[in-house]
């Protein structure tokens, strides 16, 4: 399962880096948030963990840099794709000026530092 959810995510890091290429932001933000969870379940913080360690290490693998906005919406399809409810956050912090993207599980963000919630203020999640 783990090589799986492995080419999964290098897969999703490919087509979302294509369609950041040859689309724009929102038709990015129009997939993800229209990304069904299939067959929701509750939160199984291994199956979480296993799949952010995936996206992980199909980022080390990519080449090209990941950046935030590609790597937390691949981790959002795929977490809801497993059936686990993820949101997709974005977010920006006013002075210097920074945007953020990341995802949620049961309104904790996973993935990212503890403090990420604290440090952004909320635009969006979908």
């Amino acid at each position: 399962m783990r090589q799986a959810i492995f080419w999964q995510a290098f897969f999703g890091l490919f087509c979302f880096d294509l369609m950041l290429s040859l689309r724009d932001f929102a038709t990015v933000h129009r997939i993800v948030r229209r990304w069904a969870v299939a067959e929701t379940r509750p939160t199984d913080a291994r199956l979480v963990s296993r799949i952010c360690d995936a996206v992980n290490y199909a980022c080390s693998w990519y080449p090209k840099r990941v950046l935030c906005l590609q790597r937390s919406a691949v981790t959002t399809c795929i977490l809801r794709s497993h059936g686990i409810d993820a949101q997709w956050a974005l977010g920006a912090q006013r002075l210097p000026f920074k945007a953020h993207a990341w995802v949620e599980v049961d309104g904790k963000a996973i993935n990212e530092r503890v403090d990420v919630q604290s440090i952004y203020t909320l635009w969006e999640k979908s």
